[in-house]
C-alpha cells in the first residue's frame, strides 16, 4: 500500500502514471484511492519529492 504525504507539491507526476486512476487531487496535495489502487508502484517510482511512502 502507497500513501500520499505532506511533502507531495502537487506537480501531477504521479496521477498521469497511475493506470487506474487512482490519484485525486485534494486541496493542498494529491491522494489515493485505495479502492482503485493495485499498488504498481507507478506513482512511487516517479515522484520527484519522494513523497509516497510504502505504507
Amino acid at each position: 500500500m502507497y500513501k500520499i504525504t505532506d511533502r507531495c507539491v502537487k506537480c501531477g507526476a504521479c496521477d498521469s502514471e497511475c493506470p487506474n486512476g487512482a490519484i485525486v487531487e485534494k486541496e493542498k496535495q494529491f491522494d489515493i484511492d485505495y479502492y482503485k489502487c493495485v499498488e504498481c508502484g507507478n506513482c512511487y517510482d516517479v515522484c520527484p519529492n519522494s513523497a509516497i511512502d510504502e505504507a
